[in-house]
């Protein structure tokens, strides 16, 4: 597609005026197509001011789900949809988070953020629901996830392969080398509990745990505020490896009850000092 220009060009002012004496000269360039990220940013729209991270995500997974968006397409940057939704920058980072771990998109640093998938449409609802629950409604979902965990450490115990069994090694020294990073620390943290459930060959069970840490991540990436709560939550992570270490089903389920308790206390402490 092309589009013509045309300038007119009049003579400098110390010329002499006579008629016609003004030039017009034409040109026909291309007109090139609108980039996918630029059109992501124009079809968003701008929000209500205070809309939380879950308005943004659920405005996000609506148009990731229109089927207007190919997979790997990336995104506009953080404040380029803060600006355009007119919110803060937390919201959107926030938002982003929670469909990283739902593996709705891909963050890679240095290049940006890409759409991983199709979604389903349920998970606009369901992570509407997870980010603006009410406090004990989270209560509820904390004890859930903290059944599921415990019955994951259980069958990861019995089915973990040796290279598995590696890559948790490996988490447990991310968390150790960063008890004073706490942004490192829970990510570290996070990839413990994925090698867990992913350890368990139990797909269903994956799934549910990954949909609950999707609607608890906010305030599970706030609840490690100190440098104690950092070392608490290693020395818990790490009584959970050596019993799974030792093939030991029993240990590894105590281990992780004991996790999940403390855990549950400092989550909860989390949601009540942000006001939830």
């Amino acid at each position: 597609m092309t589009v013509t220009t045309c300038v007119t060009i009049l003579p400098p002012p110390s010329a002499p005026r006579r008629p016609n004496n003004t030039t017009r000269q034409c040109a026909t360039v291309p007109v090139y197509p609108v980039s996918a990220t630029e059109t992501i940013s124009a079809n968003l729209g701008s929000m209500v001011a205070g809309s939380a991270s879950s308005a943004v995500a659920t405005r996000l997974l609506e148009l990731f789900t229109d089927g207007s968006i190919a997979p790997g397409t990336r995104l506009p940057p953080e404040r380029q949809i803060a600006a355009t939704l007119e919110v803060g920058r937390s919201a959107v980072r926030e938002a982003l988070a929670a469909l990283e771990i739902l593996g709705l998109v891909d963050v890679r640093p240095g290049s940006g953020t890409y759409l991983r998938g199709n979604a389903s449409e349920l998970l606009p609802q369901t992570l509407s629901w997870g980010m603006m629950l009410s406090q004990p409604l989270t209560a509820e979902l904390v004890e859930v996830r903290g059944a599921l965990e415990i019955y994951a450490a259980r069958l990861a115990t019995d089915r973990m392969s040796d290279e598995s069994l590696e890559r948790l090694r490996g988490h447990l020294q991310d968390m150790r080398a960063s008890v004073k990073n706490h942004k490192t620390f829970v990510e570290a943290d996070l990839q413990f509990h994925l090698e867990l459930a992913d350890s368990t060959d139990n797909t269903v069970l994956r799934d549910l745990l990954q949909s609950i840490r999707s609607m608890l991540r906010v305030w599970v990436d706030r609840a490690v505020e100190d440098d104690e709560h950092a070392q608490t939550a290693l020395e818990e992570h790490t009584a959970v490896f050596e019993a799974i270490a030792a093939r030991d089903s029993e240990a590894a389920a105590n281990a992780m009850f004991a996790h999940m308790q403390t855990a549950g206390v400092r989550l909860a402490g989390t949601v009540e000092s942000h006001g939830h």
